[in-house]
Formats: structure tokens, sequence, C-alpha cells
């Protein structure tokens, strides 16, 4: 069955999770099915995640469409040039929902009511991370966190790829890496590092292995329709694959994580090859006949063509639900190659393999604009380019935009020259030192942003068409985007950075201005011509804050804030300022602080005012400055 609707003229197309086309889908043909898709190429589908989900906005005036469906399904965005859009699915039901705006944004709140609003993630998960495949041994890890706080170069998290595991085994350790993971991560905790590690899914076939053990006898394990127990190469020659559909496998799954998180200290969990990948056919995956015995919540016993697409999202589901059962007070971090929708309410996801190069790096901005338009507001590309090398040039221009998406992360292969924030010249260092300060800088918005989406559902990062849905100029632009409603990042996308950012319009005659750091509260941000361009909203205030190395760097750190203000045509503006402990849940019974300023001029000076604080914060006395931008 498909459905076919008319694409007049004019109007464009979003969503879709991180197609590879551009931002604008119209012209395009895509699919999705959850494919292990390493150094995937321009254009090339489908790749990691199937959200089948897309917005329209034509003159001004949107609605969204998602198609409730976990086959594979297929999108045609106009791509004979014959004025229609299709969609359709290889099995399921014709199930889909119309949602109508008139405005983007309010399309973007009804979707996700309908399938669901991140949780708040702890504060520590918003700042830098550093991953390679891999890390290893402890010394190496130690060495590069101290690194890290030496050079005064701002990071929260330090990753563990599956070289930390004995051979591949989840839940293991290699004993002769790291011969004490708990005391090696305290100390990491005591320098300000949060430790997050891989876990798949493709559980390595061996008697003497108490996960496998414990898997057969729970009979967990997905089955093939010839009644064979699915076994499969991954990163063990010979693996067999958890059965997440299923209510108990999944509590079976979540309880396996209480060594790693209580008894060791990791903090976070980063769920890879989940798509589910499987090494040496064809397909990438396991048999679409495979046999799921779900439960009806998901829709009962049905074939992996049913439920490929949502693998991935069933295997986060039961590692956020594992963790949070071990440990209710702390808020978690899982971290997923492969998704659907819905998956936002279990973790942050990234554009997945992606490689070193300028078409790569160009590509990120788009990718990560409607993963977040389609739900995934915590996201990101692996800054730098995880495949190949590359160079200084590229990593300095990548990590200058990178540290202002939503999710920022630093990673590369194995086999790959290093890639830390100093692992080329002292120029790029010091580009990259400047743009993790404007990240920790912006904390203060970024975390605003983050609760703003956990309550509304709202993208964080989002195109710079929303600022002014009506101009059709600012629909196919790709070298900028929007940090919530009030900043706009300018990407010097190019080697030469010679292409131009179409900026919105001006505001009742006020345009947007640009601003940055230099000279201001010890700033550093002058004058580099690799981090971008960043501007604010006419009528906005935005609060900053002193740079930190990591959460909890600073006790005192909210003892001073920096309000940058820009005036709109009447002399006002007006900002939010969203403020809890970073961890736990004392948020949701009233332990926060929404704090609402207002400027307003008044002669040749411009007064600064609470209108309204929310919640049972203390408001801490605290020194305030204030940037008024022209």
């Amino acid at each position: 069955m498909k459905v076919a609707k008319k694409a007049p003229a004019g109007e464009a197309y979003f969503g879709m999770g991180d197609k590879t086309c551009s931002a604008n889908l119209r012209g395009h043909r895509v699919q999705n099915w959850n494919t292990d898709s390493f150094s995937y190429k321009k254009g090339q589908d489908p790749l990691y995640r199937s959200i089948p989900f897309y917005y329209a906005t034509h003159d001004g005036v949107g609605y969204g469409i998602f198609f409730d469906n976990s086959f594979r399904t297929h999108f045609d965005f106009d791509s004979e040039q014959n004025g229609a859009t299709s969609f359709w699915a290889d099995g399921g039901e014709m199930d889909y929902y119309f949602l109508y705006g008139p405005a983007l944004l309010d399309v973007a709140r009804r979707y996700a009511w309908l399938t669901g609003r991140p949780e708040l993630p702890p504060l520590w998960a918003l700042g830098f991370h550093q991953c390679r495949w891999s890390y290893y041994p402890e010394s190496r890890v130690m060495e590069l966190a101290q690194e890290f706080r030496e050079r005064e170069i701002p990071c929260d998290a330090i990753y563990l790829d599956i070289d930390y595991m004995d051979g591949y085994r989840c839940f293991t350790w290699n004993k002769a890496h790291f011969p004490n993971p708990a005391g090696m991560i305290e100390k990491l905790r005591n320098q300000g590092f949060q430790t997050v590690v891989m876990i798949d899914p493709g559980i390595k076939v061996d008697p003497e292995y108490k996960v496998y053990q414990e898997g057969m006898k729970h009979n967990a394990f997905v089955y093939r329709s010839t009644g064979e127990l699915m076994r499969g190469p991954v990163w063990p020659p010979d693996c067999v694959f958890p059965d997440y559909t299923r209510p108990d496998v999944r509590e079976w799954w979540g309880g396996l994580y209480q060594g790693l998180y209580l008894e060791d200290g990791v903090s976070g969990f980063w769920n890879d090859m989940n798509e589910p990948a499987v090494f040496n056919v064809e397909t990438k995956t396991m048999p679409e006949t495979n046999i799921h015995h779900a439960d009806e919540e998901l829709g009962g016993t049905g074939t992996h063509a049913r439920y490929h697409n949502v693998y991935g999202m069933q295997m986060i589901r039961a590692t956020r639900e594992g963790v949070m059962a071990v440990n209710p007070d702390k808020r978690p971090f899982v971290l997923s190659r492969a998704n659907y929708i819905g998956g936002q309410r279990y973790g942050a996801t990234w554009t997945g393999d992606n490689s070193a190069n300028w078409e790569h790096l160009d590509m990120s901005v788009a990718m990560t604009l409607n993963l977040g338009l389609s739900g995934q507001p915590f996201a990101g590309p692996d800054i730098g380019g995880f495949a190949y090398n590359g160079d200084g040039e590229l990593y300095a221009r990548w990590m200058g935009f990178g540290t202002l998406m939503p999710f920022s992360r630093g990673h590369t292969a194995k086999g790959n020259i290093d890639k830390e924030p100093w692992s080329f010249t002292p120029e790029i260092e010091a580009t990259c030192r400047r743009a993790l300060e404007r990240r920790y800088r912006l904390m203060p918005y970024i975390y605003t942003l983050f609760h703003e989406s956990s309550v509304t559902g709202m993208p964080i990062a989002r195109p710079t068409f929303f600022a002014d849905p009506a101009d059709p100029a600012l629909r196919s632009e790709d070298d900028s985007f929007l940090l919530g409603s009030d900043l706009l990042v300018a990407v010097k996308a190019t080697p030469e950075a010679d292409r131009m950012t179409v900026r919105p319009a001006p505001v009742d005659g006020v345009e947007w201005a640009a601003f940055d750091f230099e000279s201001f509260d010890g700033g550093r941000d002058s004058k580099d011509s690799d981090l971008p361009t960043l501007y604010i909203r006419p009528g906005a205030i935005i609060a900053t804050a002193p740079v930190t190395q990591y959460f909890g760097d600073r006790p005192d750190s909210r003892d001073e804030l920096t309000l940058i203000v820009h005036l709109d045509a009447n002399g006002h503006a007006i900002g939010e300022l969203y403020e809890d402990a970073g961890e736990g849940y004392g948020y949701l019974t009233g332990e926060y602080l929404k704090t609402t300023f207002e400027a307003h001029k008044d002669g040749e000076k411009v007064k600064i005012s609470i209108t309204s604080a929310e919640g049972r914060m203390e408001m801490p006395e605290r020194t305030i400055k204030v940037r008024v931008i022209d």
C-alpha cells in the first residue's frame, strides 16, 4: 500500500533522521532500515537510524507526517518532479499521523507529545567527551586525563571502546590493561572525568562466559525461523543476540550493568553495533526471517523484518531501565548508534562512523539538524571524523562548530593519527581551547535549552529557517544553525570558508548581532578564523558563565553570571535561565530555579530586572555582569 500527496511548488521537506543528501529533502527518495554504514558517502542511504517522520513547510505554514510502521519504509519527496510525495512500507499497516502546525515549532511540540520527550541528562553529559578506538592501557587513559587538565582544555568524559573488554566479552575487563578498573575510575573522577564504556549486543559464544551462560539459561537469544539459535560474527567470531523485544530479556540485560555501574563506578554506557550489525554477510545484519517473541506492547511474536528497526531502541531501553533500577537517584547517560522514533526517551545518538574529510564536515551540520527535527535532539557528529586521518585544519574547523552541537564528542578509529585537541600544532590547540571555552561559557544557556527540550520536545540545534519559516532563502541554508531560538552559529564548512552564510532578515530593522568573548571575563576568543561567527537575535538575553574545566570544577560557579543582551527595535530584551543540581531528580519535585531576565532601554542606560523566579532552589547572592551588543 502506498500513500501519495500533492507537493506544491516551493514546499520543502525536512526530518527523516540524519539523511546525507541535504537538509531539504525535496527531490530525494530515502528509506529506513537500520544499517551498519562505515564511512558512508554523500547520498548513501539507509544509515543507522529509522525515523519515518518528516516536516513540510510552505509559505511559512508547516505540518508533519509520522508513518507509524517499523518495517522497512520508503519516502519519495518529489524525486521524479511530478508534484507528489509518497510513502510506503514492505509490510505492516498503513497507519500514519498528520500533525498540523501552523508553526513548525508547534509541529515539533505535538510530535514530541506523541512519541515521547527526552529526559533531562546529567549536566556533565553536556560537556565535551573524548573518545577513540581505543584508549588502553590504564597508563594511556591517565596520560590523556593529565594532558587535558595541565593544558586547561575543558573535558567531562573519557570513553573506553571495545579493547577494555576481555576478548570482546561485554561486561568484563581486560585485567592486563586495566588491573583495577574501580581504582582507575575513581582517580579519573577525582580529576573531574566521568567514564563511559562500550557495550555491544553481540554476546560471545563461550561456555565459560557468565553472560552467555545466563542468557542460555534464560533462553534470552534470538532464533532463526528454522528453530536454530541465531549465531553470527561481530567482534567475537561467534555471537548470539539478546531478544530485546521481550520484557524478561530486557530486565535480565539491565541487571548485567550493576557491576560496571555500582561497583566499578562507570558513569555512562555506549550501545554500539545495535542495528544489529553482523559481519561477513551481504545484508550486514541478521536474516529478516528470524523470530522475535515480543511482548504485546510491541505487537507480539513477529519476524526480524518487523522488529529490525526497533532492535537498537529496545536495547537502550533495557540499558536505561537497568541502570535506573540499580541506582534510581542518578540520571543515566546512554548513547546509541541505532535508534527509532521514540528512542529519544532512552538515550542520545550521534551520526555514526563518518570520515575525516570536508564533505563529511559539511554533511554533519544538516545531519545533526535533521536528527533534532526528528525528535532526537541530543545528537552530534564524531568531531574530526572517525574513519581516516584528515589534517589539522579540518580538525580545528570541525571543533569550531562541533563544540556547539548538542552532543559534543571527539572520536577516531584504530590505526589513525591521534586526534586530541593538542595533537596538531600549538595554533590548532589554541583554537580547540577557545572552541571548548565557548561551549563551557554558554553552558547556562545550553542547559536551559536541554531543559526546554525535556519539557516540550523542542530541538536544541535547529535549522536556520526556523528563525523565519516564510523566507525561502533560509530553507536551503546548510552553513549555519540556530542553537535554541536566540543564537545563530555561522559554520565555516569549506577549506577556504568562502561560502556565504544566509542570515535571517533583520527584525523590525534590527540585525542579528555578531559577538565573541574577546577580552570578556578573561576570554581568549579573539579573531580566530577557524571559529564560527556567533550572532544573537534582537530581543534576546543569553546567560553565560565563567569557564570551568568540567562539571563541578567550581563550587561557586553559580556566583557569577554574564548576561549578553541585544535589544530589539523597542529597546527591550528577554531571556530565561534554568538551574538545578545538574544531577539526580530533585528538579522533578521543585528543586530548581528558572529565572526570567528582562532588559529595557531607559535613556542612555539599559536596565536589567528579574521579572520571575520559579522553583524552590535558592537564588544565590551573585555578581551579574551585563554586556549589551549593538
